[in-house]
């Protein structure tokens, strides 16, 4: 005859044998004998003696922890082994049939009956014809109980949960019905004290007063606060206690962050040299959320300083109008060139991931591309694109970058010359069996204009250096002019394909592979060049060291690239 069991809030399984219990389990079943071992867990004796007193408590032990993996017709021997100071207990289990599911009844009523959040997927470990689990259907139970939480039944509850086993008949039946009650809603979202205003704080709420409650959004709440950098920690709770007429009101305490940071940074490349950054951010500076910064980055080759001034829009963790301007100055191999701009930008982060922005700058470029000297000035309108998607951390293992980007200029409208110039980037990384990393790179670009030889220095293209073609030194491929100076192309086409291997942890080899070339001309060879290389995990990313040599030119010589930083 059936009767009612419910046994093992959860179950078990992992735990290695104990050197003092042995368990064997005829015929072989590796999800019993697991269990066993982990319910039972160590068993200690100084004696013999004192191992058998233990051994029927023991043997009851694995008799419950076979049933809750289903199988009800079990025999546990126990042995006693081993030298008289260091006993070992032996359990011999004996298997007969399992018990099987036979009746599956899970139903949901009320106002979540029939909706997405409860409408689980069928379970193979649950089904007519299956083992008997009861840490399965206890999981069932859990899921559909959690479901109802995240999603605002808050008064839901089991009308009936039951699991009838009939060990003679080798059979269970399950009957669960979940009555959901009324779905809450989220009310108004109330802020604690903090120095900014109630309306740039309710601009940050992703969702409407009334909207059915999820727990998915105050998690967004959460994050789109923090994501602001205006403050140091958020806590946001919605108790379903404080209801009335089925609205929650969301409360969100806030710590602002100190207003004022700097930063410092620096590191080296080949590519470069050393270089240094320095960076002071006033995170907000009013009210409304305005913030401003300046930043100065110094290395031998280059030396900028920037600064910005920024509004946060609507909504304000996901969209701003920057408002910049920067100098720089570059001396890099046979070009020179010093640069001022003015400009803005808006920047949004769209609901499909990708991060947009629009701008416009006014550029005036002095530049010397070999012995020639030139002068532009440029009211330049752009868009890009730039998505990332990682797995976390600073070594993610898997994940891929993407970024387009569109720069234009029209002569009657402030520039010195048309041109349309068109960039794209893509990275990808995955990892396989945890030790074989592969990364891929493309990079493509092109700049079309009706007065090429005016186009400066940093609207052109170059190849070579550790983030391009490893084969030749930074920006060493290029076209040239007559007296062999590089002069940057119309087109960009580089790529790469790079294996690692962990040999050591934290330490990976590497060998790759690059094809690219700057050109004017898209049937203009490409160069290729041939590698190893060393990474090192360090606590703040990457550390890379490759040796690379060119097969197109072999008279190039080797070349060292040593940098730091992301792979994507």
């Amino acid at each position: 005859m059936a009767r009612p069991y419910w046994l093992f809030g959860s179950l078990l399984f992992a735990a290695a044998a104990q050197a003092e219990l042995v368990v064997n389990v005829e015929p072989a079943n590796n999800r019993v004998r697991n269990n066993i071992e982990a319910f039972i867990g160590p068993v200690e004796a100084d004696s013999r003696r004192d191992m058998w007193r233990l051994a029927r408590h023991s043997q009851q032990q694995a008799i419950t922890a076979a049933q809750a993996v289903g199988y009800y017709d079990v025999e546990v021997r126990p042995e006693v082994r081993g030298p008289e100071d260091n006993p070992v207990l032996v359990l011999h289990v004996t298997l007969g049939q399992p018990v099987r599911f036979r009746d599956v009844d899970i139903r949901i009523t009320g106002a979540g009956e029939g909706t997405a959040p409860f409408d689980l997927p069928p379970s193979s470990r649950l089904r007519r014809g299956a083992v008997l689990n009861h840490g399965v259907y206890e999981s069932a139970k859990t899921l559909i109980a959690n479901q109802a939480l995240r999603y605002g039944y808050f008064s839901g509850r089991f009308v009936r949960q039951q699991l009838l086993i009939d060990p003679d008949a080798r059979s269970a039946d399950v009957s669960l019905l979940y009555d959901t009650g009324e779905r809450f809603r989220l009310g108004e979202v109330f802020f604690s004290d903090s120095p900014f205003s109630d309306d740039l704080l309710q601009r940050m709420v992703p969702f409407e007063e009334g909207v059915a409650y999820d727990a998915d959004l105050l998690a967004a709440l959460n994050r789109d606060l923090l994501s602001t950098n205006y403050f140091e920690s958020v806590q946001i709770t919605a108790p379903a206690e404080q209801a009335v007429d089925g609205v929650i009101p969301v409360r969100a305490t806030l710590t602002a962050r100190k207003p004022h940071s700097v930063g410092l940074g620096g590191g080296y490349s080949t590519d470069v040299g050393p270089r240094g950054r320095v960076s002071w951010t006033q995170h907000w500076l009013n009210p409304q959320g305005h913030s401003r910064g300046a930043d100065l980055e110094i290395s031998m080759p280059r030396q900028q300083v920037t600064g910005w001034y920024q509004l946060p829009l609507t909504p304000p963790q996901a969209s701003n109008l920057r408002f910049f301007t920067g100098l720089q100055q570059e001396d890099i191999e046979d070009t020179e060139s010093l640069s001022l701009s003015l400009g803005a930008l808006y920047n949004k982060r769209l609901a499909n991931g990708w991060e947009r922005s629009i701008g416009l700058r006014l550029e005036q470029e002095r530049f010397t591309l070999g012995n020639e000297t030139g002068r532009s000035t440029l009211l330049i309108p752009s868009l890009s694109f730039n998505r990332t998607r990682t797995d976390g951390g600073v070594d993610p293992s898997r994940g891929y970058s993407l970024r387009f980007d569109v720069q234009a200029g029209k002569e009657e409208l402030l520039s010195d010359f048309d041109f349309v110039r068109v960039s794209a980037a893509a990275r990808g990384l995955t990892t396989l069996a945890e030790d074989h990393r592969f990364l891929g790179r493309v990079q493509l670009g092109s700049v079309n204009s009706n007065a090429f030889d005016s186009v400066p220095p940093s609207l052109r293209f170059f190849a070579g250096g550790d983030q391009s073609v490893r084969g030749y030194d930074f920006r060493g491929l290029s076209p040239t002019n007559a007296q062999g100076d590089r002069i940057g192309g119309r087109h960009l086409i580089a790529g790469s394909l790079e294996y690692q291997y962990e040999f050591i942890e934290r330490w990976r080899a590497a060998v790759f592979v690059d094809h690219g070339n700057a050109v004017d001309s898209l049937t203009d060879p490409l160069e290729t060049s041939l590698g190893i290389g060393v990474r090192w995990v360090s606590p703040i990313g990457p550390v890379r060291l490759d040796f690379a040599r060119s097969i197109s030119d072999p008279d190039q010589g080797f070349r060292i690239h040593f940098a730091m930083g992301p792979e994507l």
